[in-house]
């Protein structure tokens, strides 16, 4: 009955988000309750919520004072020369944007951290998207996806996962399926090409004369505004959008005047790239560049928690920037928003796990799924623990599945002569699913810092990133890995 139950709940989650019946937060509290309801647990539901919610609560703080720090960062003009690179790079031209968009997340996922990976690649991306008109839920696929994939190094957290559930060495596992990794990221590099020519064919190219400086496409509220921003620029799907012009109008060298309140014209309060907003501070461009690498740092080293690393960090960064409290508390309330969307979701997250767990609802659907896998497949069970990695990683913490069930998966493996490593490798592959799930706080980051409805985001990535987990199965089963 707590299998059925189990995957009910969870059905009934995404099939309510992704036909927009619920928000994402009502439906993580109100659905995880009626099943605990149903499950005949109810009088426990506060302990399993309470329980939950201690559990999330580390990484809430942490995803609050991380965009606060970010966003102060983002403010005074830190990653502003990295976009304009990007910006060179891809000339206004839809393909090159989104291909630009997965080169970005793929090299900054290499701080191993899934919610500053989205801060910066969405902080950076979204301006140009929404000025020439782009679909933003191309942007978040292919962010998560590329992400997905990277979030297998070793620092990142499934590898040493698997390494200390399986007690093996994470150079181990990781070093040999390199090649395979490798494969699953050009997949999603030809992806972002393949949709980028989609793109580029809804919307068309946006012509810049010689002189132009390309930072002015994404701050100035001309510039391809006029080139289907409403056709793309909201939540909807690429597959659905409307076809728009296939020309833009030409860019100008001069911003337009602002009537916005954020500046640029719009009066979405978002700034972007504003080469005049009044919050940049370039006197103290290298403190905040040193700043940041610092905080990296200390977070790959594990020097502090993450969560006091950017506490301390936003308290730094917003006293140095803005000395004078009426601009502190300005910048505070510039970012409120996404700190209380994305902290919300966390905590209503924590429903949904805390129920899923406490229930004994995961246990059981692991236990059934294991118990599904018929005997003959035993000599195979590597290639069984890559394919159940994608929907276990998907409806499960990492910490479930890599502590859970993966020694159950081993041990199974093992009475067959599949090496553990076979299996550890193996169970990496669904990572490029698993960084879309809804119990991922970071996906709630992305997708709330690119005002993307959270079963937009489901509906267009889930299909594009299982088919790159299948790639680095294939890969690896391929080159000898697995």
């Amino acid at each position: 009955m707590l299998t059925f139950l189990g995957f009910a709940m969870i059905a009934t989650f995404l099939v309510l988000i992704m036909m927009k019946k619920l928000s994402p937060i009502a439906a993580l509290v109100l659905i995880p309750a009626l099943f605990c309801v149903l499950a005949g647990r109810g009088a426990h539901l506060g302990d399993y919520v309470i329980e939950g919610v201690g559990k999330l609560a580390p990484t809430a703080a942490m995803l609050m004072f991380a965009i606060v720090y970010f966003g102060v960062m983002i403010d005074v003009g830190l990653f502003d020369p990295i976009v304009r690179g990007i910006l060179r790079f891809c000339k206004a031209d839809p393909m090159r944007v989104v291909v630009g968009t997965a080169v970005l997340a793929a090299i900054v996922s290499l701080d191993g951290d899934g919610s500053t990976t989205f801060m910066i690649t969405v902080s950076a991306m979204y301006p140009l998207y929404k000025r020439l008109g782009m679909s933003l839920v191309v942007m978040t696929g292919v962010a998560a996806t590329a992400n997905g994939v990277m979030n297998t190094l070793p620092w990142g957290g499934p590898t040493a996962r698997a390494a200390t559930a399986l007690k093996l060495d994470a150079a181990d596992i990781f070093v040999p399926m390199i090649p395979a990794l490798a494969a699953g990221l050009l997949f999603v590099f030809v992806l972002a090409y393949v949709l980028g020519l989609k793109e580029r064919r809804r919307v068309g190219t946006l012509a810049l004369p010689a002189d132009a400086e390309p930072e002015l496409v994404a701050a100035g509220g001309g510039a391809g505004a006029g080139a289907g921003a409403g056709a793309g620029a909201g939540s909807g799907s690429a597959d659905t959008a409307p076809t728009a012009t296939a020309t833009a109008p030409t860019a100008t060298a001069t911003a337009p005047t602002a009537t916005g309140p954020d500046g640029d014209g719009d009066g979405d309060g978002f700034q972007g790239l504003d080469p005049n907003r009044s919050t940049l501070r370039p006197r103290l461009y290298w403190f905040n560049a040193a700043l940041t690498v610092t905080l990296l740092t200390a977070m790959i080293m594990e020097l502090l928690p993450i969560p006091v690393l950017f506490l301390l960090g936003a308290a730094l960064a917003l006293t140095v920037n803005f000395p004078h409290m009426p601009d502190q508390k300005a910048r505070i309330a510039a970012h409120a928003d996404n700190v209380l969307n994305v902290a919300g979701m966390v905590f209503a997250a924590a429903v949904f796990t805390g129920v899923l767990t406490g229930t004994g609802m995961v246990k059981h659907m692991a236990d059934w799924l294991v118990g599904a896998v018929p005997d003959a497949m035993g000599p195979h069970m590597a290639l069984v623990t890559g394919l159940l990695s994608l929907p276990l990683t998907y409806f499960m913490s990492n910490d479930g599945f890599y502590f859970g069930v993966l020694p159950v998966l081993a041990e199974a493996g093992a009475a067959h002569g599949v090496s553990p490593l076979e299996i550890a490798r193996a169970s990496l592959v669904g990572q490029a699913l698993h960084m879309s799930s809804p119990l991922v706080p970071a996906v709630y980051v992305l997708v709330g810092m690119a005002k993307v409805e959270f079963g937009d985001h489901t509906r267009f990535t889930v299909k594009w990133a299982a088919l790159t987990s299948l790639v680095v199965l294939a890969a690896g089963m391929l080159f000898g890995i697995i």
